[in-house]
C-alpha cells in the first residue's frame, strides 16, 4: 500500500465546523437532539476518520496507549523493560488507574464514533460501503475492549441515545465473539455493493477489495483466538476465509500519522516514548528477553535496536550519533528498579554499565508522523501457519511461515525507507531458518512480529492463548500476582458507582479466578 499522509486534524476540524457554521438558527435543535445532524445535513465519513484515529490511542495524550500498551501489555511480555517506579506492568503491581485507563478512553474515544457511524449509516443508501466498513471496525474496536477485560457492555454500548437508556449490560465474551464473527462475515460480503466511496478512510483510502481482505483477516484473528474454548467455531470460520486475506505488505493496515496536529494527530507510542510526559526517553528499553531472541538467530531485525540514543538523563534530543551494529545491542532484564536493593537494582545487575548503552527502539520507528499498524499480513500468515499446524487448513504451514519471516522482516520499511531491508535478506533468513518446532516457533515469531509493529496488546493476546513464547516471569517485592504474568484487566473500580453498577457486581462475580490481574477472559482457559 502506497504510504499516504492524510490532514486528521483538518478533516476533524472540518466536521466540527460545519456544525458550528449553523449553531445559531438551529440552536434549540441541536441542544434538544444530539444527533439531528445526520445523513442527511452531515457527512459520517468524518466520523469514521476520528474512529480510526482514536484506535492507535487517545487525543488525550496517548493516555491509555501510555498505560495499557507499553506501561503493562508491553513490559510484561518482555517486550519492553523499564526501571520507572510508574511503569507497574514490568513488576507485575496493580495500579487501577492504569488498569482501567483503556476502558475509560475506549468508550468515549472509540465506541461512540463508530456506533454513531454504524447507526447513522444504518438502512441509508448513500452510504453503504461505509456502513459495511464501520461495522468492520467497529467488531476490531470491540474485539480489544473483551480481550482486555472480558465480558464488557457490547449491545448496548454507545447506543444510550438511540436506546433511551442510560445503563447498559455487560455481554458475555462467548456471545460477543460470535455476535463479532457474525457481524464480520455479513459487512465483507456487503462490500461493494454500494456505489458510494469511503471517503473518510485513512488506511485504504476507500479500497474496497482491500476492506474485504482487512475485515477477512480480522476474522482469521478472533476465530484464533477460540482454540482453547471453541475450536469447532474456530475451524469453521477460519475455513470460510481460506485465500482471502491480507495479500503483501501493501496490504498492512496502519494509519499515517500527521505531525502539525500535535497531540490530536501525532503518532501515540511516539509521544510516549520520546518522553513527552515522563522519563520514558531515557528509562524504557528493549527487554534483554526480546534482544536475546533476536540474537540467538543473528535476526536482520536487530537493526531496529540502537545504543545511545539518548546521552544522559533529563535530556529529550537524540544523539545523531548511535549505534545500530547488531553486535552492539543489549537488552534491559525486565523486574529492576532505581532503588539500592541488589535483588532488584539495575545498577547492581550484570549487564548493566550505562543505561543509555541498553537498546532502544530505532528513532525512525518513533517519528511522530509515523505510522500505528493495526493489522498486517505477517500476522495474518503466522496465523494460517497456525491453522496448518493444528488441522491442515489453508495450506503448508511451512510455507505460510516461510512468507510470514519474510514479510516481517521487510515491513520494517514502512516505518520509514531507511529501516527497509531487502527481499534478498530476508529471503536468505528465512531459508535459514524454516519452521521445524511447530507451534511454539510460530508463536514465538508472532511476538517478535508484533513487538517490532509495537502492538503489545497483541502480543499479549495470543501469549494468553499460545503459551508461547515461554516466558520465564519476573520476581520482583510485592508483586501483585505472587510472581505471575497478568492474564486480565481488572474492571475499573468507577463502574460500581455508575449506573452500570447492578451489570458491574454481577461481572465481576464471575470472572474465572477473581477481578484482578490473574483473572481470565472467556477464551483464556485454563
Amino acid at each position: 500500500m502506497k504510504i499516504k499522509s492524510i490532514k486528521i486534524a483538518a478533516l476533524i476540524l472540518l466536521a466540527g465546523t460545519s456544525l458550528l457554521q449553523s449553531c445559531t438558527k438551529d440552536f434549540e435543535k441541536i441542544n434538544t437532539d444530539p444527533v439531528a445532524y445526520g445523513p442527511t445535513n452531515f457527512d459520517p465519513n468524518f466520523t469514521f476518520t476520528t474512529s480510526q484515529l482514536t484506535y492507535t490511542g487517545s487525543i488525550d495524550f496517548a493516555y491509555e496507549t501510555w498505560r495499557a500498551n507499553l506501561i503493562y501489555a508491553g513490559t510484561m511480555m518482555q517486550g519492553l523493560s523499564s526501571v520507572v517506579s510508574y511503569w507497574a506492568g514490568d513488576k507485575y503491581l496493580l495500579t487501577p488507574w492504569y488498569t482501567s485507563a483503556y476502558w475509560e478512553r475506549a468508550y468515549a474515544e472509540q465506541v461512540k464514533p463508530i456506533v454513531d457511524v454504524v447507526e447513522v449509516t444504518r438502512n441509508n443508501p448513500k452510504y453503504k460501503n461505509l456502513h459495511q466498513a464501520a461495522r468492520i471496525w467497529k467488531a476490531l474496536v470491540f474485539a480489544r475492549i473483551t480481550d482486555l477485560y472480558g465480558d464488557v457492555p457490547y449491545s448496548e454500548a454507545g447506543m444510550g441515545y438511540y436506546l433511551k437508556n442510560l445503563s447498559t449490560k455487560y455481554d458475555k465474551q462467548q456471545d460477543i465473539y460470535i455476535n463479532m464473527l457474525k457481524e464480520l462475515e455479513e459487512a465483507v460480503a456487503a462490500l461493494g455493493t454500494g456505489t458510494d466511496a469511503i471517503s473518510g478512510d485513512v488506511i485504504y483510502g476507500g479500497d474496497v477489495e482491500k476492506w474485504k481482505r482487512f475485515g477477512n483477516s480480522l476474522i482469521l484473528r478472533l476465530a484464533m483466538r477460540l482454540t482453547k474454548v471453541d475450536e469447532g467455531t474456530a475451524k469453521t470460520y477460519v475455513g470460510k476465509v481460506v485465500g482471502k486475506t491480507l495479500m503483501a505488505n501493501e496490504d498492512n493496515a496502519f494509519v499515517k500519522h500527521d505531525e502539525s496536529g500535535a497531540r490530536v494527530t501525532q503518532n501515540r507510542n511516539s509521544q510516549v516514548l520520546l518522553g513527552d510526559g515522563g522519563q520514558e526517553h531515557y528509562y524504557v528499553k528493549w527487554s534483554n528477553t526480546f534482544i536475546n531472541e533476536l540474537k540467538n538467530t543473528a535476526d536482520p531485525r536487530l537493526k531496529v535496536a540502537v545504543v545511545n540514543l539518548w546521552m544522559k538523563d533529563g535530556e529529550k534530543v537524540q544523539n545523531a550519533g548511535y549505534s545500530n551494529d547488531p553486535l552492539k545491542q543489549k537488552g534491559m532484564p525486565n523486574g529492576k528498579d532505581l532503588g539500592n536493593n541488589a535483588s532488584y537494582a539495575i545498577s547492581k545487575d550484570p549487564s548493566f554499565t550505562s543505561m543509555p548503552e541498553y537498546s532502544s527502539p530505532h528513532p525512525k520507528m518513533l517519528k511522530r508522523d509515523g505510522v500505528t499498524f493495526i493489522l498486517t499480513y505477517t500476522e495474518s500468515e503466522l496465523l494460517w501457519a497456525e491453522a496448518a499446524q493444528r488441522w491442515g487448513i489453508g495450506g503448508s504451514a511451512a510455507d505460510h511461515y516461510k512468507k510470514a519471516v519474510k514479510s516481517g522482516i521487510t515491513f520494517l520499511g514502512q516505518y520509514d525507507a531507511s529501516l527497509a531491508i531487502t527481499d534478498a535478506v530476508a529471503e536468505d533468513y528465512a531459508n535459514t531458518h524454516p519452521l521445524t518446532a511447530g507451534l511454539k516457533q510460530i508463536g514465538i515469531q508472532y511476538w517478535i512480529h508484533q513487538n517490532t509493529a509495537l502492538n503489545f496488546y497483541e502480543s499479549w493476546s495470543n501469549w494468553r492463548r499460545t503459551g508461547f513464547p515461554e516466558l520465564v516471569p519476573v520476581s520482583y517485592l510485592n508483586s501483585d500476582t505472587q510472581g505471575r504474568i497478568p492474564r486480565r484487566f481488572p474492571y475499573p473500580v468507577a463502574e460500581a458507582a455508575s449506573a452500570n453498577a447492578e451489570y458491574y457486581k454481577a461481572a465481576a462475580a464471575a470472572v474465572p479466578d477473581g477481578d484482578n490481574l490473574m483473572g481470565r477472559v472467556w477464551w483464556d482457559k485454563k
